[in-house]
């Protein structure tokens, strides 16, 4: 029975009330650690603490009472997959022992080691672990703000904003321009607005075959350009047309009112466009003090522990985190090497060096899609990639891009599995 976010809510409260407030004594043996974020990294975090070491007391700050993932998402704005298939809930976290807060953590107060909560309770910890995913850097796109979302739908962060750029494409007449801009690194998912430009090109090739899209772009050079490159021409023929950087493609503002997007070489008003802002770390890893100058959070890469915050660990998008992408997978791995390093410092054994996989799938029509997989170790401050990994071959036969599709719904099924089920 699918539960809605009211009711998933209601549940999480009343499960977590005892425990919301400091005045609760707790056992001194326990060691607290609070995880702030229920995303892929959040999660792995919470589950792997509790499994390596039940007696910690583990708790999840989380304000939905569903999770709506990005991956597969834009298939969702496509018209390929409904919602429903990319939300999921919190119960079996909670049923784990895992304390589930579903409130927004408001204030991190790092000398008491305390985080407010936004209904004025608040938790203390032996260690705090950030997973906050990212924000939009707004002033670093003028006339793009909270209110231009409804106009400019960013959809990078999945819920509302997906089901929105679906609506506009479903409205839009045949024979209009879809234009997406793409932002400069580092950014979430760095292939995702091209996967996005080829499943909105299918939808319009099937239902608006007069339509295009516009790809305006602030790099030269995008993850596994030639296989993208190809697919596009295969599947798509002219119908989707890319502005690289050097070309003016780089986006400096925009007018809502208008939906015109401006670059350095020209204006363009398309029927519908999706601007992907500049992003950083959630707002809570400025408000801990743990993001530096560039909106991100430096680490030490064999802990996660914050360069600038003592016994704040930070995981998954937020990180300035060098060569590892910020992914699903590679949040997914971050989280369960960072609950191992947190169970090792508290019992007094020296952390072991991780080494993370991650992979990425980018589809680009039904039944073809293509990888791209890395190891990553640390090295110096950040991590870098070990070369056990790569891209999907070029000229691979149409059977491996079909067995890549399928691949890609089986790794979907399973990192949800492992993060919620």
């Amino acid at each position: 029975m699918k539960v809605t976010r009211r009711e998933a809510v209601r549940r999480l409260a009343a499960s977590v009330i005892p425990l919301a407030f400091p005045a609760i004594a707790r056992a001194q043996a326990a060691a607290r650690v609070v995880v702030v974020g229920g995303g892929f990294g959040g999660v792995a975090c919470a589950r792997a603490l509790k499994r390596l070491e039940p007696k910690l007391v583990v708790t999840l700050i989380e304000p939905t009472g569903i999770f709506t993932a990005c991956p597969l998402s834009n298939e969702v704005i496509a018209d390929l997959r409904e919602i429903d298939a990319q939300q999921f809930g919190y119960d079996k976290i909670a049923a784990q022992g895992i304390t589930v807060v579903p409130q927004a953590a408001t204030k991190i107060d790092p000398h008491a080691h305390s985080v407010a909560l936004a209904d004025g309770g608040t938790l203390g910890y032996e260690r705090l672990v950030l997973s906050p995913g990212i924000d939009f850097k707004l002033d670093a796109l003028p006339g793009y703000d909270e209110a231009a979302f409804e106009k400019m739908p960013h959809a990078w962060q999945a819920g509302e904003q997906t089901l929105l750029l679906r609506k506009q494409l479903e409205a839009m007449d045949d024979g209009g321009t879809v234009a997406i801009a793409v932002p400069a690194n580092p950014a979430r998912c760095p292939p995702a607005p091209y996967e996005r430009a080829s499943l909105i090109a299918h939808y319009l090739k099937a239902k608006k075959p007069r339509s295009k899209v516009l790809i305006l772009d602030a790099k030269d050079e995008i993850p596994q350009q030639r296989l993208f490159e190809d697919a596009w021409k295969t599947f798509y023929g002219d119908m989707i047309e890319r502005v690289p950087l050097s070309q003016g493609g780089r986006v400096t503002s925009v007018e809502p009112k208008t939906k015109t997007i401006i670059t350095e070489f020209g204006n363009y008003t398309p029927e519908i466009a999706n601007v992907i802002p500049p992003q950083k770390a959630g707002r809570i890893a400025e408000i801990a003090g743990a993001a530096d100058r560039t909106g991100w959070c430096p680490i030490d890469p064999v802990t996660f522990a914050s360069k600038l915050v003592p016994d704040i660990h930070v995981i998954g998008d937020a990180c300035l985190g060098g060569g590892i992408p910020k992914s699903a997978s590679a949040a997914n791995a971050q989280g369960k090497a960072c609950a191992a390093t947190i169970v090792d410092q508290l019992s007094g054994k020296t952390p072991e060096t991780p080494k993370l996989r991650g992979i990425c799938y980018d589809t680009v029509a039904p039944g073809y899609a293509f990888s791209l997989a890395g190891t990553y170790v640390p090295k110096d401050d950040i991590f870098v990639e070990t070369g056990n990994g790569g891209s999907s071959a070029v000229d691979a036969p149409r059977e491996t891009r079909a067995r890549e599709a399928a691949e890609a719904q089986a790794w979907f099924k399973t990192i949800t599995a492992d993060s919620f089920g």
